[in-house]
């Protein structure tokens, strides 16, 4: 009787501590996707070009790719739940400050560092899922909390976009709390402890940051993130401007189109989460290959028709394909790096999409250029890369 009362109560602390980590991670998307669409006021309140508020975005991106790898080490060294704590409180003081000021130069100091609290929070959540989970459920709870890139993208086009429209103030303001209310979760439901600490071999030897920074599948998966997400961010940046040049939408209409796509991505992750967990376990590289692959062929597909239904199936297939992979990537370390490393290797991992999220659309933004204002050029890039990711995760050996 005694051990069924300890399994409900263990029950109940993990579903705590997953609903905590989805509501910090539902924030960290939500504020990434609201800013595209608070820049639109913004730029026109302060008058600022493109490039100005180009440079807001950027300088997001720079602070989140700095601490990734900071945060992982710290994760492992202090405990997951400090720098998830930390991070999040950084996210809601800079989130209220970026609604209070009034110029180029604070608005950009300010995303800098809310971006350095972003690049805290990632490689200590999956430090968390290690330390209190076993490894067999490890995959499907990092793809469901994952999943929330959906549920953020869903509030930043309903609840975010409605602020704004009033007020883009009232978004930030809102915002702010919101990250302080992820805080008090996170302080009420991650544990203080690692449950697997007393399970873990105390002879077992510490493991050097140097020997995680070098180790072969970590800079393999790092490069793989970068590239996959050439195609994640690159359709993020572009593909508003690209519905609108090539089938005249309004702006409204494509931020329906883009919340019926972020429904679809979060399945998607949910549904990897549980393919990855049964019938691809062992079968990672595959997986990865195929859904690249494939991905290649839709966006190729996406770029070529003329129609716009036909274009919108193609483009939620690649976005749940692209997705899929990219929780295969990120949930791998899991099943071949030791729980004791996994903060650091994922903030090293992780480095590789925000640099992707940071080259992309400066990138893409060329080539559109030198193709006279045509995308089939930067689309024909990120199918590249996209092909090219899944060449580069067979170099994974399965042993770390």
């Amino acid at each position: 009787m005694e051990t069924q009362v300890e399994k409900t109560v263990a029950n109940k602390s993990s579903a705590g501590l997953i609903f905590a980590l989805m509501a910090g991670y539902s924030m960290i998307y939500m504020d990434k996707s609201m800013i595209s669409t608070a820049v639109l006021p913004l730029a026109k309140e302060f008058n600022l070009d493109a490039g100005q508020t180009g440079m807001i975005m950027s300088f997001f991106f720079l602070g989140y790719s700095l601490m990734q790898i900071p945060g992982g080490w710290l994760a492992d060294k202090i405990g997951a739940k400090k720098v998830l704590m930390l991070s999040l409180a950084i996210i809601s003081i800079f989130s209220f400050a970026f609604g209070a000021v009034s110029s180029l130069m604070l608005f950009m100091v300010i995303r800098f560092f809310a971006g350095l609290g972003h690049g805290g929070y990632p490689p200590s959540c999956s430090k968390s899922i290690a330390d209190n989970f076993p490894q067999e459920r490890r995959t499907f709870i990092q793809s469901l909390i994952l999943s929330t890139s959906g549920i953020g993208g869903i509030l930043a086009f309903t609840l975010g976009t409605n602020l704004i429209n009033a007020n883009w103030r009232y978004g930030y303001l809102a915002l702010g709390t919101m990250f302080a209310m992820a805080l008090v979760l996170v302080a009420v439901f991650v544990p203080s402890q690692a449950t697997s600490a007393k399970t873990s071999s105390v002879n077992k030897p510490a493991i050097k940051f140097s020997q995680v920074i070098t180790n072969r599948n970590v800079l393999v998966l790092f490069v793989a993130m970068l590239l996959l997400n050439f195609l994640l961010y690159g359709n993020m940046s572009w593909l508003p401007s690209f519905l609108a040049q090539k089938f005249a939408i309004d702006i409204k209409t494509i931020g329906y189109l883009l919340a019926v796509n972020a429904v679809f991505q979060t399945v998607a992750t949910m549904f990897a989460g549980a393919l990855l967990s049964k019938l691809f376990l062992g079968k990672e590289r595959m997986f990865i290959l195929s859904a690249t692959v494939l991905a290649a062929i839709l966006v190729a597909a996406f770029v070529a028709s003329n129609n716009l239904v036909l274009s919108m199936i193609c483009l939620i297939a690649v976005s749940m394909v692209s997705v899929s992979a990219f929780t295969a990537i990120f949930t791998w370390p899991h099943k071949i790096m030791d729980p004791s490393i996994i903060g650091s290797s994922i903030g090293i991992i992780n480095t590789g999409g925000t640099l992707g999220g940071f080259l992309a659309p400066m990138i893409l933004g060329q080539l559109i250029k030198a193709a006279g204002g045509s995308f089939t050029l930067a689309f024909g890039f990120m199918a590249v890369a996209s092909l090219l990711c899944g060449l580069c995760v067979l170099g994974v050996k399965k042993e770390a």
